[in-house]
């Protein structure tokens, strides 16, 4: 995927190896010590005596057994990677039939755990949302009805986004753009995934301050990674304005912190069952480490300073997790400025702002406590639509280069 000259490859493995990075401290210890975790057995389950077939067998599946209830329904059952883990409860499933005819699925979670995301279809390469006239809610339990056919028709919690489809983008939107954007491989995860960055700067990087921008430390938060995407298209788009913001600063894009668990269909946690946005601060998970160790080595080589951060994540609503102490950062000013920017260049746009301290070792608070830099956790609603998204990206993105340039 990646054609990089085998030279280049062993400069940047000695270019991490040999970097030191500084421990973060924070209020509230954690634990990132590496957990067991259950791993799906994948397989494709016939349903007998209804020609209903049901398969795991891909990329960002997420399915644990499936049980016949009667020749029209059969119950899927999902569970998370390991325990404790908050309620994203993650699915994604492959499904046909022998001959076309209506099947009705209900969602069977552990005890405590509740369904979550409305389910979305992909036929032919297209994804669409559930009609809601096909979504049935008893008690709490959800069941879906769905038209079969032999045409197999992927169900999941949220779009599917393996590791190579990210890997495959990032080949894609590089394209004439390599004299100024590196598409590099600065490790791998544990089980063999590329950990992939955009190391983005026209001209020398020397003396540039430094702006990082992360996604997918959490599977399943797709809605996070789409505004990454708008907002990184944005920076590339060979506009005056992205051209003067790049002769100026040096922008690192990390679009999947975690791939193991994105293509293990976890529901939040790393191959080492571990939430990898608690490991900001001792870095026990590779992903964390290696990804702490290319920063710190570009800001040494820079001899410049890291001013932004931004965490690309979704949760319920839009909402951006600010840190309240703003003034001891290098940019004190940033964040009031480009909320009223986004304000007023959005329409019926009103920025939806927490600002609390990090207490626990996340990276909104390791860009304020290691690097003194603005650390912002950016955060699009689970059913954010996706042109919403790519507005709000877009803007996001015009912004703040216009406020950094300044």
């Amino acid at each position: 995927m990646f054609k990089m000259n085998y030279y280049i490859i062993l400069f940047f493995a000695a270019f991490i190896s040999c970097s030191s990075v500084k421990k973060v401290n924070f209020e509230t210890a954690i634990d990132t010590t590496s957990k067991p975790i259950e791993y799906q057995i994948k397989k494709t389950y016939n349903l007998e005596g209804t020609g209903v077939f049901v398969s795991n067998e891909f990329d960002g599946a997420r399915l644990n057994g499936f049980e016949k209830v009667n020749d029209s329904t059969a119950r899927i059952l999902i569970s998370p990677e390991n325990y404790p883990v908050n309620n994203s409860a993650y699915y994604a499933f492959k499904t046909w039939s022998n001959k076309p005819r209506s099947f009705y699925f209900t969602f069977k979670y552990p005890e405590k755990y509740t369904h979550r995301y409305i389910p979305k279809l992909k036929v032919d390469d297209e994804w669409t949302v559930i009609d809601s006239s096909k979504v049935f809610s008893t008690k709490g339990i959800i069941t879906i009805k769905l038209d079969l056919t032999q045409k197999p028709l992927i169900v999941a919690a949220q779009e599917v986004n393996s590791s190579k489809d990210v890997a495959d983008w990032c080949s894609e939107i590089i394209k004439g753009k390599e004299s100024f954007v590196k598409l590099n491989i600065y490790g791998t995860s544990p089980l063999g995934k590329k950990l992939i960055v955009f190391d983005i700067s026209i001209k020398d990087t020397k003396s540039k301050d430094v702006i990082v921008l992360l996604t997918r430390q959490h599977p399943p938060e797709i809605t996070g990674y789409f505004a990454f995407q708008s907002f990184l298209k944005t920076i590339l788009n060979d506009s005056d304005l992205s051209n003067t913001f790049l002769n100026k600063y040096h922008v690192l894009a990390f679009p999947i912190m975690n791939p193991d668990g994105v293509d293990l269909g976890n529901w939040r946690h790393n191959t080492g069952g571990i939430d990898t946005n608690r490991d900001w601060s001792v870095y026990k998970q590779p992903e964390i480490k290696r990804t702490v160790k290319y920063i710190t080595k570009v800001l040494k080589k820079n001899k410049g300073r890291l001013v932004l951060g931004l965490d690309f994540h979704s949760t319920y609503k839009d909402v951006f997790y600010t840190n309240e102490h703003k003034e001891q950062s290098v940019l004190p000013n940033f964040v009031e400025d480009w909320f009223a920017g986004l304000e007023a260049n959005i329409p019926n746009y009103k920025v939806n702002e927490e600002a609390g301290n990090s207490r626990k070792p996340v990276s909104k608070g390791w860009f304020l406590y290691g690097h003194n830099a603005v650390g912002i956790t950016y955060e699009i609603g689970d059913d954010t639509p996706k042109k919403r998204i790519e507005l709000i990206g877009k803007e996001s993105a015009e912004q703040m280069m216009q406020l950094l340039v300044k």
